[in-house]
């Protein structure tokens, strides 16, 4: 691995004041280098769901400094912010988050919409991401005309048509069955093969082992890698 895509250093997120105060990452310190494949565990409060907002731009620390390709992100401006976001980092999440009144390739298109891009070209890379997660014969159809995995793979199409530094999946599959689960955890690491650097969090031991490395969280902090 070479290139440091993410940085956090000393990170501390706090919640409420005084009596109230919670501590959802306690002086936290990860790297994310390109070509890596993170998994990040813990159980429900250990703080891997507040680490991955602050990595994926939704979240600021209160304390510490987070880099995100060399950008300071807490002394951005929300639109900054928002435009580092959109340029830099791509989404997948447990429940797919498709618009249901839109195609397979107009959610997929989406992204592209915002950052201004000519009609023409966003279908042209929309259907070269669908058919770079095997739907090329699904374009057209509706989420409600796809199945759970089908629906999870336009979302990645969606989180991967910005060519993004860093692919960030939140409990991909914790809406699938077993058997879409592999089709999905497959398609990440052709993904990964293809260059592509993914965080993913996930609390299921059979999801992590696909990873290249492992980070147990507990109580805020990395008490494990691996």
């Amino acid at each position: 691995m070479s290139n440091l895509i993410a940085k956090l250093s000393n990170v501390s997120k706090l919640y409420g004041e005084g009596s109230l105060e919670v501590k959802a990452l306690d002086n936290l310190n990860l790297e994310v280098h390109q070509g890596d494949y993170l998994a990040v565990m813990g159980a429900s409060g250990s703080g891997k769901s507040t680490a991955m907002n602050i990595i994926g731009c939704l979240d600021r620390p209160t304390y510490g400094k987070y880099e995100l390709n060399g950008n300071s992100v807490e002394k951005l401006t929300d639109d900054a912010l928002a435009d580092l976001r959109n340029q830099e980092l791509g989404f997948v999440f447990q429940q797919f988050h498709l618009l249901q009144d839109a195609t397979a390739l107009e959610n997929v298109m989406l992204p592209l919409l915002y950052a201004c891009i000519p009609f023409s070209e966003r279908k042209e890379l929309a259907e070269a991401a669908l058919k770079r997660v095997g739907l090329k014969d699904r374009m057209n159809n509706h989420p409600n005309q796809l199945s759970g995995g089908q629906q999870q793979r336009v979302a990645i199409a969606r989180a991967i048509i910005n060519k993004p530094s860093l692919l960030l999946a939140d409990e991909p599959t914790g809406a699938l069955d077993s058997n879409t689960t592999e089709d999905v955890l497959n398609l990440f690491d052709d993904l990964h093969a293809q260059g592509i650097t993914l965080v993913l969090v996930t609390h299921e031991d059979e999801v992590a082992v696909r990873a290249k490395r492992r980070a147990l969280f507990k109580d805020g902090r990395i008490i494990k890698i691996s």
